[in-house]
């Protein structure tokens, strides 16, 4: 497959111009760079390819998608973005803080779309929301804003758990503000925060069986890519040991997850997939303002609830955005 010409020496003013002329070419090359895998993806996969296909691009029709998976392996994503820039793509997709950095560190030249849960700013993907400058954009899932009213909403459904455990990956970018922010939350509900650690499948049931010996009575999983991947198994394993648990994503309660408060996945996969169509054809991402996720679900599953032998109070069902019976 032919790609567009690139100059690897050239300074970002004359770069950006190719991607306006390569829109007329049918070889065009988005890199897809993921720290999770795409079966914990999929929704926001659809969502981008639905913001692609409203700005003209339909992938196996006049654009092709390189997708590289880390699989939770970050230790991969450095090598994984080189790739993509040695295969001169036109835009890379990052999944992912972790993704979104190493796609950084590979180039200052071709543009990057994130789509993240940390705080952009603070892990230094860009300097300005509103003006982000560089090669970089994308949309922000606000995923330490959230924890606070996680926390409130697991406690509201769970009034008699006095220690609530929040499960963390330790090599995820934004593992320590996360667990901050839990702590903040946690003290102000009145609650003890237990910290369980897991960035492998094995981390994981080690995790669930500390909570099972310590009988916490609460869990509060958090929302980074490795973990997002897993949005079959976490389900599965709390549900096997009897913990109520609250997620990110709808996805792990249409699993069987007690209950999921967060942003839309797919609405934020398609501002980036608009993002990346509008970069294609020809306009800079540092002029594009990062987007803030802004639409916010809460949804429970009222069987799990039932075979926990929990009653999830009336008020909080009514404010559920979707209610799985």
């Amino acid at each position: 497959m032919r790609r567009r010409e690139f100059i690897a020496g050239l300074g970002g003013a004359v770069a950006w111009p190719l991607v306006g002329r390569a829109q007329q070419r049918s070889d065009l090359t988005v890199g897809m760079l993921g720290g999770g895998a795409p079966e914990g993806a999929d929704r926001y996969l659809s969502g981008f390819a639905q913001g692609l296909t409203e700005t003209g691009y339909v992938e196996g029709k006049n654009i092709a998608i390189e997708y590289h998976w880390a699989r939770g392996e970050y230790d991969l994503l450095g090598k994984m973005a080189k790739d993509l820039v040695s295969r001169q793509v036109a835009v890379i997709a990052a999944y992912g803080t972790n993704a979104a950095l190493a796609a950084k560190a590979a180039t200052t030249i071709i543009p990057i779309v994130f789509g993240n849960g940390g705080d952009p700013i603070a892990s230094g993907l860009v300097e300005n929301l509103n003006h982000p400058g560089g090669n970089v954009t994308g949309v922000n899932a606000l995923a330490p804003a959230l924890i606070a009213k996680r926390l409130e909403l697991l406690h509201e459904a769970v009034p008699q758990a006095r220690a609530i455990a929040t499960l963390v990956n330790p090599r995820a970018r934004n593992a320590e503000p996360n667990i901050e922010a839990s702590k903040m939350a946690a003290a102000a509900l009145g609650v003890q925060l237990i910290v369980l650690n897991a960035s492998t499948d094995q981390e994981l049931d080690a995790a669930f069986a500390k909570l099972s010996q310590r009988r916490i009575g609460a869990l509060l999983v958090g929302t980074d890519i490795f973990l997002n991947s897993r949005s079959d198994a976490i389900p599965a394993l709390a549900g096997s040991h009897g913990v109520p648990a609250i997620y990110g994503f709808r996805s792990f309660a249409l699993a069987g997850g007690l209950m999921s408060y967060g942003t839309n996945e797919a609405e934020g996969g398609r501002v980036a997939g608009l993002y990346t169509g509008r970069i294609l054809k020809g306009e800079k991402p540092g002029d594009l303002p990062v987007q803030q996720s802004t639409k916010i679900e809460l949804v429970i599953n009222l069987k799990t609830a039932k075979a926990l032998g929990l009653d999830i109070p009336p008020q909080l069902l009514a404010r559920a955005d979707e209610v799985i019976e």
